[in-house]
């Protein structure tokens, strides 16, 4: 089978790239060169840039693959852009959406892939149920064969997952947690989420290329673990070593008052309590199981950040603005 990724070395494509390199496929990768050194060594590198339609479309004008996957749309004028670079030139067509899309704030706990899209706070959610929107109109329409997968929160080796860290530099939390300093958590920390090791993920993701059912289809793939946010932490602490991690709660929506990026990952994914259920995939690709427990696969993040120690960069930036949260909150939002 001969499968495209546009993009391929990020956090989720990468361990998707290797799972697909060791099963056969014979992948190629077609992005700007940036991160090939993460890339197996076996796949096929296109260099180019899929944001110029006509250079990507020039590149690519001799191939035809079996299935293409765009690891980097984000923007309405992305899809639109590969509807027209890819039509006639694959037999499926995978978008990564994202779980955030679903409906904020919820009326179920439970989500599926009925629950309906909807998220007024973040507008990278807003977009990602646009681009959905376009991809199933053209599959309705023009039989465009689209299948739509929705991540939830997943990590790998090179993540520190959690609600509340810096962007640019995620050792950040830890350095916190091992100094003894304040961690904030947002609300009381018992709403619940869930963490999807990236090795897991790609066991289900591997059994949907391919297969001619998912097309026209909608997917979300997590663990079924289930944890909340006091346990997420402290299994972090306990990963780093740390016994009695020293969690602060405020308020997401007072949180969200210091810097609008929370108004987005807190109000509009995070601070939701939620639980997936997995059937449909399970369904479509009856060997899928996820069985990387959090507080294990956490443990190989923490290894391998401590195994390269240039990589553990400090956002002084984000530490003082947590310092400045907790100070100005923490005996009044507290306990809430």
């Amino acid at each position: 089978m001969k499968v495209l990724f546009i993009g391929g070395t990020g956090t989720i494509s990468q361990a998707v790239s290797e799972l697909a390199v060791k099963k056969g496929i014979e992948l190629y990768l077609f992005n700007r060169g940036n991160n090939n050194h993460l890339a197996p060594k076996n796949a096929k590198i296109i260099e180019g840039n899929i944001r110029n339609p006509k250079d990507a479309a020039q590149k690519l004008k001799d191939y035809k693959f079996d299935v293409i996957v765009d690891w980097v749309a984000f923007d309405p004028e992305h899809v639109k852009n590969d509807i027209e670079i890819f039509r006639d030139k694959t037999d499926q067509y995978i978008f990564i959406s994202s779980a955030s899309a679903y409906q904020k704030p919820q009326t179920s706990y439970l989500i599926d892939e009925s629950t309906p899209l909807s998220n007024p706070y973040w507008e990278y959610s807003q977009k990602k149920i646009a681009c959905e929107n376009i991809l199933m109109a053209e599959y309705r329409k023009n039989d465009f064969p689209i299948t739509i997968v929705r991540p939830s929160h997943t990590y790998g080796k090179t993540s520190i997952p959690a609600a509340i860290n810096s962007s640019k530099a995620p050792w950040t939390l830890i350095d916190r947690m091992r100094k003894g300093k304040k961690i904030l958590v947002h609300g009381d920390g018992s709403s619940l989420w869930t963490m999807t090791h990236n090795s897991d993920f790609a066991k289900a993701f591997i059994g949907l290329i391919g297969n001619i059912q998912a097309v026209g289809h909608a997917f979300q793939i997590t663990s079924d673990e289930s944890l909340n946010w006091n346990q997420i932490y402290k299994a972090l602490a306990a990963a780093a070593g740390v016994d009695n991690p020293k969690l602060v709660h405020v308020a997401s929506r007072k949180i969200a008052e210091y810097n609008d990026i929370y108004i987005g990952k807190l109000l509009g994914d995070k601070a939701a309590s939620v639980v997936f259920d997995n059937s449909k995939i399970k369904r479509f690709v009856p060997s899928f199981k996820a069985i990387v427990p959090f507080a294990e696969g956490v443990k190989d993040s923490i290894n391998w950040y401590d195994s390269h120690p240039e990589l553990q960069r400090i956002d002084q930036d984000w530490n003082d603005l947590m310092d400045k949260i907790i100070e100005e909150n923490e005996s009044k939002y507290s306990n809430l």
